[in-house]
């Protein structure tokens, strides 16, 4: 079984050269066989999910709507999507599915709804990879795992580059998920 991997941002992508970062960061998780998950949302995980498709990888996401017309009214993207899962749970309970759904996630920029997700993973004990330099809360996630005030078992990865993090993403991952 393929491992999956969360891409989660910012859904306001405002920096074109982030918006690079974060196509790249799915086409190298895409050449590496890795099913790529998102909130099924805009923004940089948008870009990555694009950035996946393009390079021939599964792209699935978890929309917090209640079904596909909900989806689209709130205009939440349909493309490049193999399917998407509509939870009806609102973003905060979309939040968990996302995150549970992973073997690993990656994090681009991010406000609010971005940082509910580190700290879902990182409570979860997740293998969890920072594109740094990336605006938002990118880098402050350190800051926010160092001072947890618990040992959750996550393991986490700080790289600015997409290539170099999805590798020392990859070879965080649990032997028997990455080499399955």
């Amino acid at each position: 079984m393929k491992p999956v991997f969360g891409v989660m941002g910012s859904s306001r992508a405002d920096s074109s050269e982030v918006l690079a970062k974060a196509t790249e960061l799915g086409r190298q998780l895409a050449r590496r066989g890795a099913v790529v998950l998102t909130g099924a949302t805009t923004g940089y995980s948008l870009a990555a999910a694009l950035g996946a498709a393009e390079a021939g990888g599964l792209v699935l996401g978890v929309s917090p709507y209640v079904d596909r017309a909900e989806h689209a009214r709130m205009n939440g993207p349909l493309e490049p999507f193999a399917a998407i899962l509509y939870s009806g749970f609102g973003c905060k309970g979309r939040n968990v599915l996302n995150i549970r759904g992973c073997d690993a996630v990656l994090f681009v920029s991010g406000s609010m709804g971005t940082l509910n997700e580190f700290t879902i993973a990182y409570d979860e004990g997740k293998t969890i990879g920072v594109l740094t330099g990336t605006g938002g809360y990118s880098d402050t996630y350190a800051g926010l795992a160092a001072n947890a005030g618990k040992q959750t078992g996550a393991r986490v990865a700080y790289e600015s580059d997409p290539a170099a993090l999805v590798a020392m993403t990859w070879a965080l991952l649990d032997p028997a998920v990455r080499d399955a």
